[in-house]
C-alpha cells in the first residue's frame, strides 16, 4: 500500500453544470489544495441527468448509460488534476450525481459507475458515501460540516458556513467545537429553474435578473409556508421536493399574475431568509458568515442574505479563509476519502441523525 498523500476529490452538485474537482494533499494533517478543475457537463449528459430528477420510462438503463457518460466526465477531471503533479494520487473521492434522496423511505441514490471510472484512471476510487450513514438510521446529508470543521473552525468562535449550492446547507461551528448543520432548503434549484424557462440561461449571473425586479412580498410569505422550513434538524432536501412543479403549485395557489422578474427577486429571497432564519434558530450571536458553492458568485444573494441576517453579522466568501467558494465541496470530498483511507468516521451523527460515527464510503479498487 502506498503512503501517498494526495487525493482527488470529486463533486457534481444538485446544479448540474459541471464536474468540480481539487487535487488535495493532507500531509502532515494539513488540508492544502494542489490543484482544481472544473469540466462542464455536455448538454446531453445535463439533459439526461435533469430528466433521471423525475420517474420515466426505461430508467434502468437511461441511468445506467448516464452513468457511464458522467465517469467519462470524471476522469477528464482527474486526468487535468494529475497534470498538475508527478506524485502519486492514494485515492480518488466522488461523490456521484444524486437523482433521489429519500432518507424518509431508507435510501439515497447518487448515480456513477466508480468501476469504470477507476478503470479509466488507475487509481482507486471510493464512492457511495451517503449509504452509510443512512443504514445507520441517519439523513446522509449533509456531510460536509465535519469537513467544515476540521478546515474553518476557530476555537472561541461561533462560525456559519453556509453552501449555497442547488440546495442550501449551513454548517455551525460554535467556539467550544459543537458543531450543527442541515439542508435548509433551496439555494440556487429554484432560481436556475426560473431563469431557464424565461430567458434560456442556465443561472442567474451576478443575481443581475433578480436586482432588477422587486420582492414580492405575499408570494414570499406563501413559499415559506412549505412545512420543511419548519422541520426540526436533523433533517435533509432536495430536488425531491423542490422543483418546478412545487413552485408551479405556490403560484397557482396564490392567484394572482406576479411579472418573472419579480420571480426571480422573490427566488432569491426565498433563499435568503430561509437560510438567515436557520442561521437565527441554530444559534445565537454569530461571529461570522462564509458562503461557498455556486451562491456565493451572486451578489444580489449575498446583500439579501445579509440583509436578513441583520446588521453586524459579516458575511464574506470562504476565499478569505483560504478556499475559493467553488473548490469546498469537492475538497470536502477528497478529505472524506482521506478519512475512509484512514478508517475514520466521515459523518457528524449531531448533523445526519445516524445511530453514531460511522466510516463512509465503498472502495473500488483500481
Amino acid at each position: 500500500m502506498t503512503d501517498a498523500t494526495l487525493y482527488i476529490g470529486l463533486m457534481s452538485g444538485t446544479s448540474m453544470d459541471g464536474v468540480d474537482g481539487v487535487l488535495a494533499d493532507f500531509a502532515d494533517g494539513a488540508i492544502r489544495t494542489v490543484e482544481a478543475a472544473f469540466i462542464p457537463f455536455p448538454p446531453a449528459l445535463r439533459r439526461d441527468l435533469m430528466a433521471l430528477q423525475v420517474n420515466g420510462d426505461n430508467e434502468i438503463e437511461r441511468e445506467a448509460l448516464a452513468a457511464n457518460s458522467l465517469a467519462t466526465c470524471y476522469a477528464a477531471c482527474v486526468a487535468r488534476l494529475r497534470a498538475a503533479s508527478s506524485s502519486p494520487v492514494r485515492a480518488i473521492a466522488v461523490h456521484g450525481q444524486t437523482i433521489r434522496h429519500r432518507p424518509e423511505l431508507g435510501f439515497t441514490r447518487q448515480t456513477n459507475n466508480p468501476a469504470l471510472l477507476a478503470e479509466l484512471s488507475g487509481i482507486d476510487v471510493i464512492a457511495d458515501f451517503r449509504s452509510r450513514d443512512i443504514a445507520a438510521g441517519g439523513q446522509g446529508a449533509p456531510l460536509v460540516p465535519a469537513f467544515h470543521q476540521a478546515r474553518f473552525g476557530q476555537p472561541g468562535q461561533t462560525r456559519v458556513v453556509v453552501n449555497i449550492g442547488g440546495i442550501a446547507n449551513i454548517s455551525v461551528l460554535h467556539g467550544d467545537g459543537r458543531v450543527g448543520g442541515f439542508d435548509t432548503g433551496p439555494g440556487n434549484v429554484l432560481m436556475d429553474a426560473w431563469i431557464a424557462r424565461h430567458q434560456g440561461k442556465e443561472y442567474d449571473a451576478g443575481g443581475a435578473w433578480a436586482s432588477s425586479g422587486k420582492v414580492d412580498t405575499g408570494l414570499l410569505a406563501a413559499l415559506k409556508q412549505e412545512p420543511y422550513f419548519a422541520l426540526p434538524a436533523p433533517k435533509s432536501t432536495g430536488r425531491d421536493l423542490f422543483h418546478t412543479a412545487w413552485l408551479d403549485g405556490v403560484l397557482g395557489v396564490h392567484g394572482r399574475a406576479i411579472l418573472a422578474v419579480d420571480v426571480q427577486a422573490t427566488l432569491t429571497a426565498l433563499t435568503a431568509h430561509t437560510i438567515a432564519e436557520a442561521i437565527g434558530r441554530e444559534t445565537g450571536k454569530v461571529d461570522a458568515v462564509y458562503v461557498c458553492g455556486g451562491g456565493a458568485y451572486n451578489g444580489t444573494l449575498l446583500r439579501e442574505l445579509a440583509a436578513a441576517l441583520g446588521g453586524g453579522t459579516r458575511v464574506e466568501s470562504t476565499a478569505v479563509l483560504g478556499v475559493a467558494p467553488n473548490r469546498v465541496e469537492a475538497l470536502a470530498f477528497a478529505w472524506l476519502g482521506y478519512r475512509f483511507m484512514q478508517r475514520e468516521a466521515g459523518n457528524l451523527a449531531v448533523v445526519t441523525g445516524a445511530k453514531g460515527a460511522r466510516v463512509l464510503g465503498a472502495l473500488y479498487p483500481a
